[in-house]
């Protein structure tokens, strides 16, 4: 079972959220807290590449391991979530 932290801007991006999509990223977070054992996480590669994904719908979390505790850095909706 890993620790999950959430990154100061993740937690802007929650906020920002509507009630619905909020809950549905909540849950994420907390499947994280199995993590290896978590299905639909992709590595990401080229600039973010030590990253991960996971989806939820049209929603994006990515995160990246620090030993033991999952940080998830950036929270939002696909289109442009990739591009800084």
């Amino acid at each position: 079972m890993a620790l999950v932290e959430l990154a100061r801007d993740a937690e802007r991006q929650i906020d920002a959220l509507p009630k619905s999509i909020r809950l549905r990223i909540l849950a994420v977070v907390r499947r994280l807290e199995e993590w290896p054992s978590v299905s639909g996480a992709k590595p990401l590669r080229g600039d973010l590449a030590g990253r991960f994904r996971i989806r939820t719908g049209d929603y994006r979390v990515q995160f990246h391991l620090e030993g033991e505790i999952v940080v998830i850095e950036k929270v939002g909706h696909r289109d442009g979530f990739y591009e800084e």
